[in-house]
Formats: structure tokens, sequence, C-alpha cells
């Protein structure tokens, strides 16, 4: 918002400025600069950016610049093609729009009250009363609160008609704009779904284009994501700002995308790169001391005016300034057509919260447009107002050869020299950590409802209570995704906010899972004698694991559901002193339970009953100073795949040896943090968005003291880092566990991943604490890092003059590694980090960040990320040979993102123990496909979809009863192709075996991602390409009802399914 009462669009948000290109200098400083908005403080006297250059002259990078992205580049001069534009007029396309963030510096409540609301009742009002008018509508979270709050009858009435007319345009379609960099494949899958799902069963209508213009950079994922959508094209804004400079002068901001290397062309998509002034309209008009082209002014919180009159109103069109405004808006178009190969410039108008007040807003664009159009002759121009679809349809008709670009991503994202966007990689850690615990437990919880529903239900709950949870769960982790959500650069007030929804979506589905696998009958009895534990594995695999129950007393027997003893142990907590936790060791099917019975043992019962539980022992190692010298004096752990060696003189990791290929890797861990600048006169401040430290991580632990935890069934290794050796709390731990199972193929993930978490804080102020991992592989500073857990991104270090700390940092979501030609050390994880390889053999993630400044928009919007809490992170381990660990990486890391859900009650000494049925039968997929969803969505509109439209035009007067029949079904082949000989194979699979336990197959039909296509329906555009690209074949569409189907490597399938009832 701004940050002024002088001119400056609406998007001004001091260091976010980037975000949205609203410039402030003199269009003709702009045409040299070539820069895209960025993050800068506003003067409110001038309305230009304090640390901005003098008009016409751009600051030297003290970056490689261009030679960084030297590959594209090249790339780009020699494919570029002669520009065919003919010689008439430049065809300009107005797209109105609003940038709704959903979260950000308002909660979606504020924002409905003060702008949001109006935005669609006067944008419907408007387009009503002129029929060249267009606009299009991005975020479905806002628009279904006010459908389902606000709208009249009337308004609901128009909007259909708008629709059908295509002067109302929704694009993109899901409920919220995600982040690319930090949300996770199934995330943003369920968030699309969730506003696509919506979107069709309302109106009958698929978005077909995407419009991802704020997300900060931009992931190789999604061109995959939105072209199995069905998306015709695609729209991103947001790329480094050199590679973005190289790119207009190449005429290279549109390409087909070719997003995974595995696939084949079906699968890519035409993407168009917005150029420097991004989807904000560029706002200076030399004629006028206000902006430009915002005629309703900027949004006003809590309350909209009483008056009408908002902030930085631009001064109306009028017979007098209409030529002036008419020359602005000319010079701006001819500008960005030269960075184009065709006659065709999109020009978005709008910005962030606008068209609350639309009818200032078209009662002045339309004279200008119409002035424009009357001078086309002397302008060389033609302007219509057009929705996306207009303007992609005249692109694709011009029929042009397009470059292609590869499967790599545009990742990390600076807007300048020295300013970065990798610090939100890890800003608000807990939120990203929660925002992950609450999809696996939705996924857990739609299989759960689905088995409970099919073949027949076998309980009392009622269906559409449960319906409800899961779709409060559904909202609340689709919300979070939002790109001002999950990347933690909200203010505190919103961050509450989506723990808020997070947590009571995750109370609602917890309470259904108990209803489904705790079922019983409330026994009175004199007090709690043990506990039932009911255990449900959420993946299509049968695995072998050690969950943990928290109990208050150490002796304890446990029994499975058929009363035999199973493997165990007992230890201290960690968490509190006072209770212990119980290691069960358990193997499950596929999508089943298993039971257990943990009962108390009385005075001598524990030691005369064989089925008490082991305690653990505990070894205890003294303080030792950093700096300590080694005698090499080491302590081992060992399972049937790994020797963990711990150096008795430091208390710190000395070595690993992987037993499999009998290698030694020398391996050290230790915490460090960067030192951040919080005052702008001193230079480059990191904040929740960008990571600035040009300088070393330091060391700021004396001492390590270290425990064992040794059982039969794990050793816990407990390291612990005292900022001063005399202090009684610790600012670090690592809690390492290896398990002691044998390596078979149930126990092979297990055995084969070394278990850490990470105790990090509460930090110092202005501090980033990162935990760096030393190894004697010779890696060459290349690290590789996911892509939202879908795909690899090889990661080499870059030199640059200025910022290389900050500029070799990268997301990682679910998975990073470093290897060498013996070895590779895979690091696997439950929530988003940043991660980086500052040195040969050296890999450091970073965990937690505490920092303050002194901008004044921060200030004011309290966004300065103090963030005091203390953070639990969870990192699997992987280490041997490239063979061993290409294998077991994908697997292991749906099983970290997908653990058992435990859930657990007390049992009194008069309840009659309750016989529970057999375990339906398991689901069971091959090891190299992963069910991404199993769940009922509860969609009502025929699967036919010329009847949807019939239903749809009749009308429902009431909403109809939800659909508990279809079950939405996707598969994930999770190995890239030629990535290992055996699991990178296509995958044939008999649905009607694999999922016979929910039934008898009656009808599969395949779907596009979100399930809104028949896919044999959906006919993408295909456009003219340079060259082809190879890749596995796409798996046809098999025919309506057949059960057996084949999913290439990385593939994504969707279906629906139907049992017989």
């Amino acid at each position: 918002m701004a940050t002024r009462a002088a001119p400056c669009t609406p998007a001004h948000r001091g260091r976010r400025t980037g975000r949205s290109s609203c410039p402030t200098r003199p269009l003709a400083a702009l045409a040299h600069s070539g820069r895209q908005g960025a993050p800068r403080s506003t003067d409110p006297e001038v309305g230009r950016s304090a640390r901005d250059p003098p008009p016409g002259q751009r600051p030297a990078h003290p970056a490689m610049g261009p030679l960084r992205w030297l590959p594209l580049l090249c790339q780009l001069l020699l494919l570029r093609l002669p520009a065919a534009r003919p010689a008439g007029p430049i065809q300009v396309f107005v797209v109105p729009h609003s940038h709704m963030d959903v979260g950000w510096i308002y909660t979606v409540q504020e924002s409905m009250h003060a702008y949001a609301a109006n935005v669609y009742t006067t944008v419907v009002a408007e387009l009503t009363r002129g029929q060249k008018r267009r606009f299009i509508a991005v975020e479905q979270e806002f628009f279904r609160l006010w459908w389902d709050g606000v709208a009249s009858e009337q308004e609901k009435k128009q909007v259909r008609q708008l629709l059908a007319e295509g002067r109302l345009e929704f694009v993109l379609g899901g409920q919220v704009m995600h982040d690319e960099a930090v949300t996770h494949l199934d995330d943003q899958i369920l968030q699309l779904t969730e506003g696509h799902g919506f979107l069709y069963e309302t109106f009958g209508i698929r978005p077909q284009f995407s419009w991802h213009v704020d997300p900060f950079g931009a992931s190789a994922t999604t061109p995959t994501l939105f072209a199995l959508a069905g998306f015709n094209a695609h729209l991103i804004s947001r790329i480094d700002y050199d590679l973005k400079d190289a790119m207009q002068k190449s005429q290279g901001l549109q390409f087909v995308w070719h997003g995974s290397p595995s696939l084949s062309e079906q699968q890519e998509i035409f993407t168009h790169v917005m150029d420097q002034y991004s989807y904000c309209t560029p706002s200076h008009i030399s004629f006028s001391n206000r902006s430009g082209f915002y005629w309703n002014g900027v949004a006003v919180f809590p309350e909209p005016p009483p008056d009408g009159i908002y902030p930085n109103m631009s001064e109306p069109v009028t017979p007098t300034n209409i030529r002036l405004y008419a020359e602005a808006l000319v010079a701006n178009i001819k500008q960005r057509a030269a960075w184009f190969r065709t006659p065709h410039v999109l020009w978005p108008w709008g910005c962030d919260k606008q068209f609350f007040n639309a009818s200032v807003q078209f009662s002045n664009m339309d004279p200008l447009l119409d002035y424009i159009n009357n001078h086309t002759a002397q302008y060389g121009i033609s302007a219509r107002y057009a929705t996306l679809s207009d303007y992609f349809q005249a692109l694709y008709a011009f029929n042009m050869t397009w470059n292609i670009h590869d499967h790599h991503d545009f990742l990390p994202y600076s807007s300048e020299p020295l300013q970065t966007w990798t610090g939100f990689y890890t800003s608000r850690s807990n939120l990203k950590g929660l925002a992950r615990q609450a999809s696996a437990m939705l996924h857990a919880g739609e299989s759960m409802f689905t088995r409970y529903m099919w073949p027949e239900p076998h309980g009392s709950m009622d269906p559409m209570w449960a319906l409800q949870q899961l779709q409060q769960l559904r909202w609340a982790v689709s919300e979070v995704q939002h790109h001002d959500a999950i990347t933690g650069t909200e203010s505190p007030k919103v961050n509450n906010m989506y723990v808020d929804h997070l947590r009571m979506g995750m109370l609602g589905v917890r309470k259904l899972m108990a209803s489904i696998s705790l079922d019983r009958s409330p026994v009175s009895g004199t007090g709690p004698v043990g506990y039932v534990a009911s255990v449900y594995n959420p993946l299509a695999w049968e695995i072998t694991t050690i969950i943990t129950l928290t109990i208050p007393f150490p002796n304890v027997s446990v029994t499975d559901e058929m009363g035999h003893p199973v493997s165990a142990q007992i230890q201290n907590s960690t968490d509190d002193p006072s209770t212990y936790d119980l290691l069960i060791l358990t193997t499950i099917p596929g999508l089943s339970y298993r039971y257990y019975k943990v009962m108390h043992i009385y005075g001598n019962q524990a030691g005369t009953s064989g089925l008490a539980v082991p305690m653990a022992s505990i070894l205890t190692f003294g303080l030792k100073l950093r700096n300590q010298t080694s005698q090499d004096l080491l302590v081992p752990v060992t399972n049937d795949c790994y020797t963990l060696l711990f150096d008795q003189d430091t208390n710190m990791l000395h070595s690993i040896q992987e037993r499999q290929s009998n290698h030694t890797v020398r391996m050290t861990q230790e915490f460090l943090e960067y030192k951040a600048n919080g005052d702008v006169k001193q230079g480059p401040i990191s904040d929740n968005y960008l990571f600035a430290s040009n300088n070393t991580a330091e060391r700021t632990w004396e001492a390590v003291g270290m425990q064992m935890v040794v059982g039969p069934l794990a050793t816990d290794i407990r390291q612990y880092f005292y900022r001063n050796i005399t202090d009684q709390d610790y600012i670090y731990a690592i809690h390492s566990r290896l398990a002691h199972v044998h390596l078979s193929p149930a126990g092979e993930l297990l055995c084969h991943r070394i278990e850490q978490q990470y105790h990090v804080g509460p930090l110092e102020l202005n501090r980033e604490a990162i935990l760096r991992t030393s190894s004697g592989l010779n890696t060459q500073q290349v690290l590789y890092s996911d892509n939202n857990g879908y795909q690899m991104q090889q990661r080499p270090h870059k030199a640059f003059k200025s910022n290389s700390i900050p500029r070799n940092y990268y997301p990682m979501v679910q998975s990073a590694f470093i290897e060498d030609d013996k070895s590779r050390l895979v690091l696997l994880t439950e929530r988003a980090h940043g991660v980086s390889s500052q040195e040969n053999g050296q890999v450091e993630v970073m965990l937690h960040r505490r920092l303050w400044n002194n901008l004044d928009w921060n200030l004011k919007n309290n966004l300065t990320l103090n963030d005091t809490s203390v953070v639990h992170s969870v990192v699997w381990l992987l280490l041997g040979p490239k063979s061993i660990t290409t294998a077991l990486r994908p697997r292991s890391g749906v099983a970290l993102q997908h653990r058992p859900v435990v859930l657990f009650r007390e049992m009194t000494d008069k309840e009659v123990p309750v016989q529970r049925s057999q375990n339906p039968q398991a689901v069971t997929l091959p090891h190299n496909l992963h069910l991404q969803i199993l769940s009922i969505p509860g969609w009502n509109y025929s699967r036919n979809h010329a009847q949807h439209l019939k239903s749809l035009q009749r009308g429902h007067p009431e909403k109809r009863q939800a659909d508990l029949q279809r079950v939405l079904l996707r598969l994930q082949h999770l190995y890239e192709a030629g990535e290992d000989p055996m699991l990178s194979q296509p995958v044939t699979v008999n649905l009607q075996v694999a999922l016979g336990g929910l039934g008898t197959l009656v009808a599969v039909e395949e779907r596009s991602l979100t399930g809104t296509w028949d896919v044999r329906m959906l006919m993408r555009w295909r456009w003219r390409k340079t060259g082809n690209r190879r890749g596995y074949p796409s798996s046809p569409p098999g025919s309506p009802g057949g059960s057996v189907i084949t999913v290439y490597p990385k593939e994504i399938r969707t279906f629906f399914i139907y049992f017989r009832q």
C-alpha cells in the first residue's frame, strides 16, 4: 500500500515495492534504467525512492550481472528469431485487475471490510453498465466470501451473465496466488483444486490462463502443474533483475517452458514474463503532482472514508488534460512494445487493492481509450479493454515460432544488486512447519474418511459433519499457501490468523480421525491404567518405523491387537522431564491401522513380568570447550547401515561410515549465526523477505554437552550447545536417532536414515541461525535442491562481487544433497528452509531468523520479523553411494512428510475391551508410485460437462447435497526418467486390485489435475516452437471404466473413481 500522501501507486510497499513495479520516476528515465520496481522506501515529498539513482542513471552492478545467467542468455541470443511485426498499429490490451493479498499486512476480515467486498460489488455494477469494459479476477478466497456473504441475488445473476459474455474472467482460479519457492507440490495442487472446484461447480467455468505476478521467483514445477490443470498460457513477473533486463533487450520475455525433463511436450506451457513494470500501472505523469491512472486512489483501513475521498486519487481526465494523459500512456506502450516480438502489448491496469471504486476508474479510462483510438493514425496504437484470454488468443493467432526454455527455474530472485529475496525461505519457520503438519494431517484424514465410507460406512459418524471438518482444513491449508503467508512475510496479526485457521482445522480433522479409529462407548472407572493407541499409515506402501508416545510412567507393557508383545523401549522425555517417551517399532500395511495397548505395571510386577518394556540407559559426557584439542577418542553408534563416530574430546560428530560400501566420510555439524544489519543508514538490511549478509557466519557457542540414550530399539544422541560454559540453558541442540533394525526390505528406509531434530532459539536480535554440515566430500561447491518436493535443480556456486552469500541461497522444500564420485549426502526436511553450499563439501541450512530494522515502512506495518519463538526442525540424513541414495531419496522424502498418525486415549480399569474387526484389505502401490490423494471431495456437479451446464442454466434454488459417491484419486510417479534403472521405469497398476479393499470398481475416469476436465475433452493450445523436446510419451487416457493404467516417470495422473454401492 501507499506509504505517503504524495503521488504514487497503491503498490508502494517500502521494502516490498519490488513486488509490484510502480515507478515513481519519469517514463523516459525508466526506459534507460530497465529495472523492475525494486524494494525502496519512498520520499514523501517527491515520490521517488530515497535510494533511487537520479533519473536516467542506473547503479553499477556489484554482481556479475548477466554473466550469472550466461547459458540462458546465449540461448536467447542464438535462438532469437527475427521480429515478424507487421506495419499496422500496435494493439494494446488494457487488462483491469486488482491484486488482492489473502493476508500480508491486514487479515482477510479486515481486507473484506475495507476494500475487497467493494471490488466485486462495484466492478460487477460497472461492467454491467459498459459493454466494452472488462475485468479479471484472480484469488478465489475473497470472491467466495463475497459470493456467499455479500452478493445479492441480482449481483449473482449479473456475474453469471458477465462470465457468459466473457467480460468478467477468472484467471488462475486458485484459492490464493501461491508462493512458488517454499510451498509443497501437494499443497499447490490442493489450493488450485479448491478454487477450481468452486468455480466449476458454481459457474461451469474452467480457468485457462495463469496470472502468477507476485510470487518471489518462479519454480519449474509450476509450468508442469498449470499444463496438467488445462491452462493454455502461463504469466509470471518476478525473476532476477539482470536476467529480465537481458530478456527485454533480446525480446526473450515469451517462450515455451518445458518444466520437466522427463515429461513430454504435452506438459509444457507457453510463458509470458511481465516486463520491468510488472503488474502495476506506471504512475508518473509529468503534467500533474499526483500519480496517474489510479483515479480511485488508495484503499483506507480499517473503514472506507465516509465522504468517498481516498488518498492519492489521480487527477481526473478532462478535455484540458486528455491529450497529456494519452501521450503519457502512448509513450509507455511504445517503450514496452520494443521488448516483445509481436505487435501486441499487455498493459495491466491496476495494482494492489485497486478497483474498490470501479465507477471512478472506468469513467476516467473510457474517454482516454476513446481518445487514443480516435488518433490511431497519429499515435500508431489501437487500444481496448481486454481479459487475459483476449490477449493470449491474439498472440496465439499470430502463429509465431517461440523459443524453448528448459526445466530450470528462476530462483533465487533479486530485485536489485543488494536486495536478494532469499530470507523468506526460512522466515517464520514455525508457521512453515505447522502448514506442512496440517497438510499431512489433511492427507491422512482424507484417505481415512474414504476408507471409512467404502465399501460401506462402518460406524455412526455423520458423513456431512466429516466433510465439514475436512473442508475447513482444506480451506486453511489452501489459504496459507499464499505468497505472503507460508513465506513468513506477513505481519504478526496476520500470522496469528493463519495459525488460528490451521489449528482449528486440525482440531476438527483430529476429532474426525478419533471418531473413526478410537470409536468406543465411555466407561466410568477409578482412573487410567494405561492407553489404547491407534496408528494409521497414510501411505500406500507397507512401512516399518518407530512411533513415540509420551506417557507419565516408566513401567509399562505393550501388546498389539492380537495381544502379542512388541519391540519397544522407554526413556526420559526430552520435552518434559516428568514424562517418558515410549518408542514402539511398528510395521503397517498401506492405508491401514495397527492398535497397541499400553498397560501400567505396578510394584513388583515391573521386575517379574517378561512383558515389561526395557528402559534405555544413559551415557553422559561432560561439557567440552569449542577449541578443545581432539585426541580422536571416538565413540561408535552402529546399526546395519551406518556407524556414527562421535569425538569424546569435542562431543561433536566426527565421521560416518556407510556399511554397505564400507566407505567412511569425515563429517561435522555445528551451529553458526549470521549477524544482520538493522540500520538502513549503515547499508543493506535483512528483513522478512531479504537476506543481506556479506559477512561469514560466526560460532556463538562456547561449549558442547552430550548424552547417549542407548536402548534395544534405537540410540539417541543428544548434543547441547551453550553460549557460555557457565550457562544453565543451552541455545541449540541436535537430537540424532539411529534405529537398530535389520537391513531388510521392510526396514530399508528406517535403517538407512539418521533422524535429527534441531532445537534453535530464542535467538538474540538480528541473528540468522544456520546448521552447517562439513564433509570430506569433494563437491566442487555444487548443491542440488528441490522445486516444491517435485524435482531437483543443480545449484553450482556462483561468484559475485557483493551479496554473494545470499545470492547462493536456494529453497529446500523437501530435499537437498551434495555429492562426489563416491558418496552422496542427502538432507530431507518436513518444512521449507534456505539452503546453500558456501564451501567445498559443505551444506548449510538456515533454521531460524529474528530481525529488526528501522525502515519506516517495516516499522509502520510491523514487518520487522522480531520472531522470539523456539524452532524444532526435523531433518533426516541419508549417506551412501548414488545407486542407494537415488533409490531411497524420493521415497524417504514422502515418508517424512507423511509419517503415521498416532491417536491414543486413556484406558480405565473398568473398561471392557472392544473387539475390533480385522483391518480392511491394504492399499498397496509399487514403491515408485505415490498415492498423492484419495478423497471424497463432495462436489455435486455432473461428470458430463454438457449436462452440468444445462443443470446450471436451470438454476438451483437450494444448494444440493454433497456427492459422497465420487472418489478423487491422484497418483504421482516419484522418479525422473533415467534416474534409477528399476524405479525410473513406467509402472502399470490395476486399480481394481490396488483399491480392492474399497469395493468393486465400476468406473474410472481420467481428469485434469484439478478434476474439472475430462482429459479426453481437453484440447490445449499447441504453440509453435523451435526444435523438439524429448521425454517419455504421455499416458493416453484410458477407456472409461478401464482399471489398468500406466504411469510414466514424473507423471501426475488424476482420476474420478466410482465403486459399486
